[in-house]
């Protein structure tokens, strides 16, 4: 294991007023996207779409890597240059996204678990330790696993179970291991969804454990935290909760999960949009940066929806430069964040 370039990479993926362009849909999920708009899906289509916004003007001061798929990370830009090739052209890391989606838990209904670490020869995918050598001498220089975690408060429901967060922590752990012996900063994504009707008490109690349980599944196992990044979901009600707490609340309660939770030599944070709106996702970035105190790790940003979203609508209804345009600005928006700068009058 290079620590040093761990530590090195993971540094610069979070260097103030910079953070990272999660670009790793999959193809099903980019189909639904495209078809939102309009645009029939295709290998080209997805390429074109994300090809243009890499090659926004000026982009490079806000986005300090990207997040690719893997038919991504294998494309090349208009003029042939290979994506990753490009992407280091422009002093911006090239990341892949290494889980292979998620299966259904056994005796956990409802619940699921991410997998990638084995071999699915039916599904075309090698070993993740495999697929990282490929990755890593391909120009990717971090990575990003995906833990889905569902709270359910319905009667009787008690989601998630501990068996569920239990095993996705080991799953994150063993990635991120074999992530930092291939050379990859690991993006350690522990996902807690807004889907429900949970207060933000509660999805602070979830996200608490899933985070304690997982750093200790990466202690227990020898992941190196200076040379990974954690991707958490911020401290928020359920999209159908009665109670929706103020933006300046979710900052706090946010702040204070991840600092009791989260060891504080941790290479850096990133969070996760996670369906918020676009300025709901800079508001929030904003708030905990302006507070007076100063926080263990740079608090960042590697957003998906919340970057792509208006540029996305621009791509089908304007044209190139108008996407680019849409997406200059909300990377704008999230650079000045992450210092406390942003303010609603510059939207």
């Amino acid at each position: 294991m290079d620590k040093a370039l761990l530590e090195a990479t993971a540094a610069a993926l979070v260097k103030p007023g910079k953070g990272i362009l999660a670009a790793d849909e999959s193809n099903g999920t980019m189909t639904k996207r495209l078809e939102g708009v309009g645009i029939e899906s295709s290998e080209e289509a997805r390429r074109a779409y994300r090809a243009n916004l890499f090659a926004t003007p000026g982009c490079e001061s806000a986005v300090s890597g990207v997040i690719l798929y893997d038919e991504t990370i294998r494309q090349t830009m208009d003029d042939g240059t290979l994506i990753p090739e490009y992407l280091n052209s422009r002093g911006i890391f090239p990341g892949i996204k290494v889980d292979t989606g998620t299966v259904e838990m056994s005796g956990c209904p409802g619940e699921v678990v991410t997998k990638g670490i084995d071999a699915e020869p039916e599904n075309g995918w090698s070993n993740l330790d495999t697929r990282c050598k490929e990755y890593f001498e391909m120009g990717a220089r971090f990575a990003k696993w995906r833990a889905v975690i569902k709270i359910d408060t319905t009667s009787g429901s008690s989601k998630p179970s501990m068996d569920c967060l239990t095993d996705n922590a080991r799953a994150l752990a063993n990635y991120a291991l074999i992530c930092q012996q291939q050379g990859l900063v690991p993006i350690i994504e522990p996902e807690v969804l807004m889907e429900g009707a949970h207060d933000a008490n509660t999805c602070a109690e979830v996200t608490s454990e899933i985070l304690r349980q997982t750093f200790e599944e990466c202690r227990k196992v020898g992941v190196h935290n200076p040379g990974a990044l954690l991707k958490p979901n911020m401290v928020i009600s359920g999209k159908d909760s009665n109670e929706q707490n103020s933006r300046e609340h979710v900052a706090i309660s946010t702040v204070e999960c991840l600092t009791e939770s989260v060891p504080h030599d941790v290479g850096g944070v990133v969070f996760l949009s996670g369906g918020q709106s676009d300025e709901e996702a800079t508001d929030h970035l904003n708030r905990m940066n302006a507070m007076a105190v100063e926080h263990p790790w740079q608090l960042s940003y590697s957003y998906g929806r919340a970057l792509q979203a208006a540029a996305l609508e621009a791509w089908a209804n304007e044209g190139a430069e108008a996407s680019q345009v849409a997406f200059a600005h909300r990377a704008k928006m999230n650079s000045l964040a992450r210092s406390g700068d942003w303010d609603i009058s510059l939207e």
